[in-house]
């Protein structure tokens, strides 16, 4: 009969902590899709979208408290979003900053990238620099080039697109990139890092922009969003 109670409260202490470790487990999946950097000390905030995030109700996103939004415009050599231009104008419309997005391709020449840019980014002066996404992608680019002719290839890119948008561009350097490459010490341009909820330290050097969360979920966007936190 002992026996019996001490495994019967041994199940019950059992089922507690069960049910214990699954609340805490769905308040850090809530947490997570709710969580965002404090407005004190980051004022301003905005997203990064592009065409996989589907249909967006640009007024929702700005009563969410979105600054600026950044669209990816192009991808390597030949993919651009179709829906760009439209997009754009649109954000532009409910008084957002807004700012174009090239995912480079380290096997793409880099000539073929900036005409990519160029043809369907404007030449427009109340745009955002122009950021540049670098992150090592095996399907893209399965033997990536070494640190010289990758930095020699980025340079000419940079230029290019820089030359039409009459701003610096910003790099938006991944962690694996930058374990790679170690560009941040190698070429002068305001960063762009990204790490969920905790502010990444990678680079070596200060930040502008972090995507300090993607997983962050606004009313009126189908699914999570790239949340970005600005530093002054």
């Amino acid at each position: 009969m002992k026996r019996s109670r001490k495994w019967a409260r041994q199940r019950a202490w059992m089922a507690l902590a069960v049910l214990l470790m699954a609340g805490a487990g769905a308040f850090a999946w809530w947490g997570a899709r709710h969580w965002e950097p404090e407005r004190a000390r980051f004022p301003v905030q905005g997203a990064w979208l592009g065409a996989n995030d589907g249909t967006v109700d640009w007024p929702m996103l700005k009563a969410h408290g979105a600054d600026f939004v950044y669209l990816t415009a192009s991808e390597g050599a030949g993919r651009r979003d179709a829906a760009f231009g439209g997009a754009l104008a649109t954000a532009q419309a409910q008084g957002l900053q807004t700012g174009a997005v090239h995912v480079y391709d380290l096997c793409a020449p880099a000539d073929a990238q900036a005409a990519n840019f160029v043809t369907v980014v404007p030449r427009d002066g109340t745009l955002l620099p122009p950021a540049v996404a670098l992150d090592l992608d095996s399907r893209s680019c399965p033997q990536p080039p070494g640190e010289a002719a990758m930095q020699s290839e980025l340079t000419t890119f940079l230029n290019q697109i820089e030359k039409h948008t009459e701003r610096p561009a910003i790099l938006m350097i991944s962690r694996t990139f930058e374990a790679r490459y170690h560009l941040a010490r190698r070429v002068d341009r305001n960063l762009w890092l990204v790490g969920d909820f905790f502010e990444p330290a990678y680079a070596g050097r200060a930040w502008v922009m972090w995507t300090a969360t993607s997983q962050l979920r606004i009313a009126g966007l189908a699914g999570p969003v790239h949340w970005v936190a600005v530093h002054r």
